[in-house]
């Protein structure tokens, strides 16, 4: 309590400095952030899957329902190299060149249980490299699909795009600018993301504020708050200032201790190098308490015990995929990324790291796939797939599935178009939601209609959902499937509000899209 009370003081003392009608309600919103928070006694995490470059979802996530499979295979099946994938049922080619359709074989058939009725019984498949997330949805149900999601202003329609009168997210199909949206509801500049934002409104369960927000893949503005700061590991657990893993520099802990004492300490009241100081000194504390708090890689729950020798995580089983271009076994890096959360998550529900609510930074890169869509595709779908089941079953195997939900994101969807042997930018696209919480094994959202080019060969006048080159205008905004991961994490729908500004401009029906628990 006291814990929470400095935390609480912390954050109106900074509120304090507002002036105004707005100064009542951001404090009002504070205390029943910070109330709501202390009422809530279990451990939950939510993990943000960036997927860095633009996933083509078009071939991840397949409408296999024969008008749509026709659309789809007459529109991708283009010269010189068609990025169509083949058929559920197909065989696949081994002599095919690697990453092909032919050499992939028919797209792996999901067994929907059309529980919201929104999709008339269509059909649906995943990329052929996909196994491990085909059972997630049909027989574990612990992954649901939440089709043609975007960063939207208010709901929008192919009319209204046109209409330079209709509010739309700045900069479309920018990366750098997409990126920053999908994190932070604004372009790049945005330096909350509403991840971090989350953070803020929970931060009063922690008692060790520095560990609710952590990255495994570098700075990202997701997890940053107006208080919470994020927190960055390696795959090999805390970053050390400097010391080795028993805390030695040259073999010396009394080196490692003056460093540490120095770095973290300011000769001046100048306000850049207090700051400075104040992080290392975080850091350093930090790293203290998870050198003890997390269990090693090695432990059977993370990784594979060694036989004899030093644990190595490049070389572990549990974190390595069958790469389907040189059909060897690969260090996944991802899982390695997964690896570390889930020894977090680990230390957070034994108390050791003193959080309740904790928010989880992860990324793949390589998914702007303008050129060798078959064969670089094909490999990133492999790595997801083999990561996500690594992830389900280590926080099985710490009983926590019901603890952590973990979706996708990425800047953007790609063209339905190919523009030979790749594709372009787009807008909307399919992603995952994944955890023991989430009503798995369907679909929480209206599956696009996917039309064919039209006379001019310019335009997808057949479909309401398709711009002129095809990319998906959103049916489903990152405000909602923000706002339906926090309301799970225990944010109040009055915050929500407040961390989801668009969230206001959506029916009040679809702000939840009911695929949490």
């Amino acid at each position: 309590m006291q814990a929470n009370r400095r935390l609480f003081l912390r954050h109106a003392s900074t509120l304090g400095l507002l002036t105004g009608a707005g100064a009542p309600t951001a404090l009002g919103l504070l205390a029943a952030g910070s109330a709501a928070a202390q009422s809530a006694p279990d451990y939950k995490a939510i993990v943000c899957l960036f997927l860095f470059g633009g996933n083509d979802s078009f071939n991840m996530v397949l409408p296999t329902d024969t008008a749509t499979w026709q659309a789809y295979t007459s529109t991708r099946n283009q010269a010189p190299d068609s990025i169509a994938l083949l058929a559920p049922g197909v065989a696949p080619v081994p002599g095919a060149a690697a990453g092909s359709p032919a050499r992939l074989g028919g797209v792996l058939p999901l067994n929907s249980l059309n529980a919201n009725g929104l999709n008339n019984g269509r059909t649906l498949a995943l990329h052929p490299l996909m196994g491990s997330v085909q059972t997630l949805f049909d027989t574990d149900r612990r992954l649901a699909i939440v089709p043609n999601v975007g960063p939207l202003i208010r709901p929008t329609t192919k009319t209204q795009f046109g209409q330079n009168s209709h509010p739309k997210p700045a900069s479309l199909f920018s990366h750098n600018d997409q990126q920053n949206t999908w994190q932070a509801l604004a372009a790049e500049g945005a330096t909350r993301g509403w991840g971090g934002r989350m953070g803020d409104a929970l931060a009063a369960l922690n008692t060790r504020t520095v560990f609710t927000s952590i990255s495994a893949s570098g700075n990202a503005v997701w997890l940053a708050g107006q208080n919470i700061q994020q927190y960055q590991v390696s795959t090999n657990g805390a970053i050390r200032m400097g010391a080795d893993g028993n805390g030695r520099i040259y073999g010396s802990n009394a080196v490692a201790d003056t460093l540490q004492r120095i770095a973290g300490t300011s000769r001046s009241n100048h306000v850049f190098e207090r700051d400075l100081a104040a992080i290392a000194q975080r850091s350093v504390d930090a790293e203290v308490t998870l050198r003890t708090a997390l269990r090693p890689p090695s432990d059977a729950a993370f990784g594979t015990p060694p036989a004899s020798g030093a644990y190595n995580v490049a070389n572990d089983p549990k974190l390595r995929y069958l790469n389907p271009l040189n059909n060897q076994q690969t260090a996944n890096g991802l899982a390695q990324q997964l690896q570390v959360v889930a020894r977090m998550v680990d230390a957070g529900i034994s108390g050791a790291t003193g959080v309740r609510r904790q928010i989880f930074f992860v990324s793949m890169g390589g998914f702007d796939t303008h050129d060798l869509q078959n064969r670089n595709h094909a490999d990133l779908m492999a790595r997801l797939s083999q990561a996500l089941a690594y992830f389900d079953g280590a926080l099985g195997a710490l009983n926590a599935r019901n603890n952590v939900t973990l979706f996708t994101a990425s800047d953007f969807g790609r063209t339905f178009t190919s523009n030979g042997d790749g594709t372009d930018h787009g807008w909307g696209s399919h992603h995952f939601v994944m955890g023991g919480a989430v009503r798995g094994g369907d679909v929480y959202g209206r599956l696009p209609t996917l039309g064919v080019k039209n006379a001019n060969n310019n335009n997808f006048d057949s479909s309401t959902d398709q711009l002129g080159n095809g990319s998906l205008l959103p049916e489903t905004s990152v405000d909602q499937l923000g706002a339906t991961l926090g309301r799970w994490f225990g944010v109040s729908d009055s915050n929500l509000l407040d961390i989801f500004p668009n969230l206001a401009s959506f029916d009040t029906a679809r702000r939840n899209l009911g695929f949490m628990a």
